[in-house]
């Protein structure tokens, strides 16, 4: 970070001198990744600092750019570097970008395309938005079984600069169908005279239909250590490869929209300074107005209680004890499950062992506190004793209390996103706040059922 401070202050200081030689020379020197966080600091400067670097640097800065800063840099790219940057760009990248931007500026740029890179796009963005499709690219060296290893190290020289990737060759027929993936390395190992491709193969491979979801990938990549997976269609015919990069950042997409959902407010599908205030206020009042009505409910269920509060007045001390303890113990074992899902530790049919799991925990975390309490309250007592002869009751009203909402809490929290799961919702939706609004209302019931059972006929 301060690494990153001094560079900005450089920068920002050659250009108050006017020192644009110097500055040429820093950006060319710097990592696309430092040059790509400098747009990112300055982004006034973006289009002269792009325009600083040959064409395959800024092409690589380009590519790790952010799309709202990719859209703004393409409105003031010269037409000839324009064309020349949407042609090069890898085709999966080029997708990616061309799915967020508005349809009027993604027909301008389709029509610029030369037409084979214009007949790749349009292939790709046939595919669902989700799916495998959109993030595949067809740059990849396929070769036929009876090719010999001389013939494909030849191919890979002719060829290999305009494929996304070499550790892997893909083993094709005459139609078009996946065979095998031979790493480049087998290759590299035998002699290439004598050593025929079918002679490396042994038919054991992965690969992800092309309208397999996004999400899923994830965890075949790290299921199977692979860089790179083909990707086929139903005949099982190679359409194109997926690399690490782009499911990585399918991954920090999904990962960021479920933070955002767990902590009650729809995604944001662009970087927060870059949303509008009314479309952050469209993203957030939808949750705010759920949690009040919600909220509504805990003002009915404490009024239907206004006897009991008039009566025993230091009931209503330890409410916010009460249902806070509830809240916490549910959006953690949210938070828990939601985690859990997202990484395919635990699935839907997991519930029954999710449940006995949880009613332990429940019990294990509402005991320690129950002790907890009986323990403050008794030394509360000691030194101001404010609750008179009934401070054990009162005490064991607080103390059981707890371990009811604590044990309801945890039940709420991890059932809840297994159910929207099983309905074909977001488990991510069922956001902290929701969960611990659904516990302030039932915390509630328990309170003063407890308080109803210990104190009548004492107090009540």
């Amino acid at each position: 970070m301060e690494e990153n401070e001094a560079l900005v202050e450089r920068v920002e200081k050659l250009i108050e001198l006017d020192a644009w030689a110097e500055l040429r020379e820093l950006i060319n020197d710097l990592n696309i990744s430092d040059v790509a966080e400098l747009i990112n600091d300055l982004p006034k400067q973006t289009l002269f600092f792009f325009q600083q670097l040959d064409f395959q640097r800024a092409l690589a800065v380009f590519r790790i750019l952010d799309t709202s800063v990719q859209e703004d840099l393409l409105k003031t790219l010269p037409a000839h570097q324009l064309v020349q940057i949407l042609n090069e760009l890898p085709p999966d990248d080029r997708t990616d970008l061309l799915s967020e931007m508005p349809s009027h500026a993604v027909k301008e740029i389709i029509r610029q395309l030369n037409p084979e890179e214009r007949k790749i796009t349009l292939s790709l963005l046939g595919y669902p938005e989700e799916s495998v499709g959109r993030l595949m690219t067809p740059d990849y060296i396929d070769v036929e079984p009876d090719w010999t290893v001389e013939q494909v190290l030849t191919f890979i020289r002719d060829y290999g600069k305009r494929s996304e990737t070499i550790d892997v060759i893909y083993v094709t027929d005459g139609n078009g169908v996946l065979l095998d993936d031979v790493r480049i390395r087998d290759f590299l190992l035998v002699d290439p005279k004598t050593t025929k491709v079918e002679d490396l193969m042994d038919g054991r491979f992965i690969s992800l239909n092309v309208n397999d979801d996004q999400k899923e990938t994830m965890s075949t990549f790290q299921m199977n250590n692979r860089v790179a997976l083909p990707v086929v269609d139903d005949k099982n015919i190679l359409l194109g490869i997926v690399t690490i990069d782009d499911v990585l950042w399918v991954a920090e997409e999904e990962y960021s929209e479920d933070i955002q959902r767990i902590g009650g407010t729809e995604a944001l599908d662009e970087p927060y300074l870059d949303v509008t205030l009314f479309k952050l206020y469209k993203k957030r009042i939808v949750w705010l107005i759920v949690l009040f009505f919600g909220e509504l409910l805990t003002i009915s269920a404490m009024s239907g209680f206004e006897d009991q509060i008039a009566k025993v007045v230091m009931l209503a001390t330890f409410i916010p004890l009460i249902i806070s303890s509830g809240g916490n113990s549910g959006s953690q074992a949210a938070t828990l499950i939601i985690q859990a899902m997202a990484m395919d530790d635990i699935s839907v049919g997991d519930w029954w062992r999710i449940l006995r799991r949880e009613i332990f925990s429940g019990l294990l975390l509402g005991f320690t506190l129950s002790i907890l309490s009986f323990g403050v309250l008794s030394l509360w007592h000691l030194m101001s004793p404010e609750f008179g002869a009934n401070y054990l009751r009162i005490s064991a009203v607080v103390a059981c209390s707890l371990i009811g909402v604590v044990l309801w809490g945890t039940l709420m929290g991890s059932m809840l996103p297994l159910l929207l799961k099983r309905l074909g919702a977001d488990p991510a939706a069922s956001s902290t706040p929701f969960v611990a609004t659904l516990v302030d209302v039932t915390g509630l019931m328990i309170y003063f059922s407890f308080a109803l059972l210990f104190l009548k006929g004492a107090l009540l």
